[in-house]
């Protein structure tokens, strides 16, 4: 039972840990312009280079009119392209803009920036311990992970 409570201890710990640092990114996508829900967006489409817009909608478990908004703005920051599928007019596809390229490595690095301020309020002994236990979370991660094939 013990074991239990110190694992909701973890769980709720992380948890909190998540919403602190997703607020203190936010920030940073605030200032070049895209919203949290707009970089999950960017990300997946980065990761897929070439989508359709209902299986984007899916994986995001948005309704396809909630996504169209969000392409929409994100096609006027000229951040993706939408191209009609050659074999079904009806099939519409999203890709990253060459624009977007440029904007990603400025991001990722004011992201990185930003990172490295936070972390540089802790002493070494901070970092270390810090260091130390996200590589002990991913280990057990990974194990969950090879265990549940």
């Amino acid at each position: 039972m013990d074991n239990f409570n110190e694992s909701t201890k973890v769980a709720n710990l992380f948890q909190e840990v998540m919403v602190l640092f997703k607020q203190s990114m936010s920030k940073v996508f605030e200032d070049s312009g895209i919203t949290a829900l707009q970089s999950m967006v960017l990300r997946i489409i980065s990761m897929e280079k070439k989508v359709k817009i209902t299986e984007l909608s899916s994986k995001l478990s948005l309704p396809n009119s909630t996504l169209s908004g969000i392409l929409d703005r994100l096609e006027k920051q000229e951040m993706v392209v939408r191209e009609r599928s050659l074999e079904d007019r009806r099939v519409v596809y999203v890709s990253i803009s060459p624009h977007f390229k440029d904007v990603h490595q400025e991001m990722h690095k004011n992201l990185k920036s930003n990172i490295e301020k936070v972390l540089k309020q802790g002493t070494q002994e901070d970092l270390n311990e810090i260091f130390q236990g996200l590589n002990t979370l991913k280990n057990l991660l990974s194990d969950t992970g090879k265990n549940n094939q």
